[in-house]
């Protein structure tokens, strides 16, 4: 089986959790959400070795996606994700980045879209992509079903869930979206999140207190 491993960089302000995710044998991998602070991440892509073979996006908020294109120029990959609900997003990404004082960031067209169904490869490694909007309209979940590990992005956080007061938000899509998409995954599916430590399904269903019961927000 596939040896992955992940390394998770926290960026930006937000100390967003900007994750490289490589076959330690071949070496080949990805960078799933750099939203800035691209020096700390080439460093970090240097220090593993890796040689990336693509950008992926969760969603299209500047924390995850603002040193999207810069970074997709300097490595010469594409981009993939998120799904084309986030396009208002990423097409705002420099108006955004100026007022929450991230400069540099610009706006990013993938060459990509993904949506529900889709996978997405790195190397030999297949990940399913479940479209679980709520935090935003274009939100996308990365599955690899035979590593038992999840890429959520900020749907899902340990002892809490994203945000959805921010424009294209929407409480009960996502709760419904973790409900109906993440949960089914399995206890033992383990998950990087955007923001904060890692956890597991089985912790969340058992703990988090926005998925007791009917728990809607």
């Amino acid at each position: 089986m596939t040896e992955v491993r992940a390394a998770i960089i926290p960026v930006t302000p937000f100390q967003q959790n900007c994750t490289l995710l490589w076959n330690d044998q071949t070496k080949k991998g990805a960078v799933i959400d750099p939203g800035g602070d691209l020096d700390r991440i080439r460093q970090a892509i240097a220090e593993m070795g890796i040689t990336v073979e693509k950008i992926i996006l969760t969603h299209g908020h500047i924390d995850h996606a603002g040193g999207a294109a810069q970074l997709k120029e300097d490595l010469g990959v594409p981009i993939e994700g998120p799904h084309e609900a986030d396009r208002f997003l990423l097409d705002r990404l420099a108006e955004t980045g100026q007022g929450y004082g991230i400069g540099d960031a610009r706006a990013v067209t993938p060459d990509r879209w993904l949506n529900e169904g889709d996978t997405v490869t790195i190397g030999d490694l297949a990940l399913d992509v479940l479209h679980c909007p709520g935090h935003s309209p274009g939100s996308v979940v990365f599955v690899s079903p035979t590593q038992r590990f999840a890429i959520v992005g900020d749907v899902l956080f340990q002892g809490s869930v994203g945000r959805t007061d921010l424009p294209g938000g929407d409480g009960k899509a996502l709760i419904r979206s973790i409900k109906e998409k993440l949960l089914p995954l399995g206890d033992d599916v383990a998950f990087i999140c955007g923001h904060g430590p890692t956890s597991t399904i089985g912790q969340e269903r058992q703990t988090n207190p926005f998925l007791q019961g009917e728990g809607l927000i």
